[in-house]
């Protein structure tokens, strides 16, 4: 593998570098990837925009969750109906690049969306992954968005309809989990897992080094939240201990962990802390340059990422690409 890529955060789309490196030299993929859900600019996968597309509603002014306009389930066109589909292949089309560069029986942890999961499920499939499993992260607390049936009757002068509705409201339940899709890559037909564990040093899980308050064993729902001083720099950023959870549950010091939309810096400050290798991608420069700071002062070592790697003209393709 070229050295240049390892313990450093690349500024560039990874598209354009996954061919560069070694094939079977990684041993987990831990990614909250943008799930498709048109959650600002880096998260429009699709090709169907709208000029009210991350706009702001009267409502939504001044508030902290839910701050710009999406597009409502049904959609504003029939055009939106392609949608997840694009977003299925907006996935495949860096998963399948993915594939040779694990080791053989290595995990892969994708962050996803409720309504989107599904789609990168297909994604991977598709490229040959195997699904071992669905993970729920429970959050400490959800923003919730369910207005009144009956104040959106009484505004529109419908008072005997706002009475009927009292109680009602539109929109979901509070959202107070997130689905991570737990992958592997296919081991040795004919072989056990075991048989690769020896072989490759992956696909056992350190149940005794990951257990829970009290000495329970972990289970597939993930209770993690944000520490007291841990620094909120991503809209879409998860608690340093749940990434800490996954890598210690898969991997030993010393291997290495990718991911390839680093945002935050979340993973490579998780993997550094436990004595792992990491290697990263970040679209974004303003994120990007968050990610080195907060490397930088977790974990009292200096990262840099090397200049050339990052690109005017190859990011402006890259964001044309992204959509």
């Amino acid at each position: 593998m070229n050295d240049s890529y390892l313990d450093t955060i690349i500024c560039a789309d990874c598209r354009e570098h996954l061919p560069l490196l070694l094939d079977s030299s990684i041993e987990l993929f831990l990614s909250d990837i943008p799930y498709g859900i048109s959650l600002d600019d880096w998260d429009v996968l699709h090709s169907n925009t709208n000029s009210a597309l991350l706009g702001q509603s009267p409502a939504q002014v001044g508030k902290s969750g839910f701050k710009r306009r999406g597009k409502p389930i049904n959609g504003w066109s029939k055009a939106d109906r392609n949608m997840g589909k694009e977003y299925e292949e907006w996935c495949g089309s860096w998963a399948e690049m993915i594939l040779p560069k694990l080791k053989d029986g290595a995990s892969l942890f994708v962050f996803g969306a409720r309504r989107t999961i599904h789609r990168v499920v297909n994604a991977f499939e598709d490229c040959g992954f195997l699904l071992k499993d669905i993970l729920a992260w429970k959050k400490e607390a959800a923003h919730h968005r369910a207005q009144r049936v009956s104040i959106v009757f009484d505004r529109r002068g419908l008072k005997d309809a706002a009475d009927t509705w009292q109680g009602w409201r539109l929109g979901n339940l509070a959202p107070i989990y997130e689905p991570i899709a737990w992958f592997m890559k296919p081991y040795k037909i004919g072989g056990t897992i075991a048989d690769n564990v020896l072989e490759h040093g992956v696909g056992a899980m350190n149940i005794e080094g990951c257990k829970m308050d009290g000495g329970t064993n972990p289970t597939n729902i993930l209770e993690f939240g944000f520490g007291r001083c841990e620094q909120r720099i991503h809209e879409a950023q998860k608690p340093l201990q749940l990434i800490e959870f996954l890598i210690k549950l898969t991997t030993k010091e010393g291997q290495t962990v990718f991911d390839p939309f680093m945002g935050s810096g979340t993973t490579a400050v998780a993997a550094a802390r436990l004595k792992r290798h990491f290697i990263g991608f970040e679209i974004v420069p303003e994120f990007h340059a968050a990610a080195l700071q907060r490397l930088d002062r977790e974990t009292g070592t200096h990262y840099t990422a090397e200049p050339l790697f990052f690109q005017p003209m190859l990011f402006e393709k890259s964001i044309k690409e992204y959509r």
